[in-house]
């Protein structure tokens, strides 16, 4: 599995799994809503740990930089 996840990208779903937890625990969404957007926050937060999203492999798009 090779990483194609750049740090900014990371850093974006990380913010997004964190807003989702906030509003989560302080009320702010419930029903529907929370659940979905609970279930897309984890996968946020397990792709940007693992630095690789596997959608991005069919679409060909990597948002690391490149080395060299």
């Amino acid at each position: 599995m090779k990483t194609n996840m750049g740090t900014v990208d990371r850093l974006i779903r990380i913010a997004f799994a964190i807003v989702v937890a906030v509003l989560f625990f302080t009320g702010q969404i419930t029903g529907v809503a929370a659940v979905v957007l609970g279930i897309l926050a984890v996968v946020f937060l397990l792709t940007a740990v693992v630095a690789f999203c596997p959608l991005y492999l069919p679409l060909g798009i990597s948002t690391k930089k490149k080395e060299g």
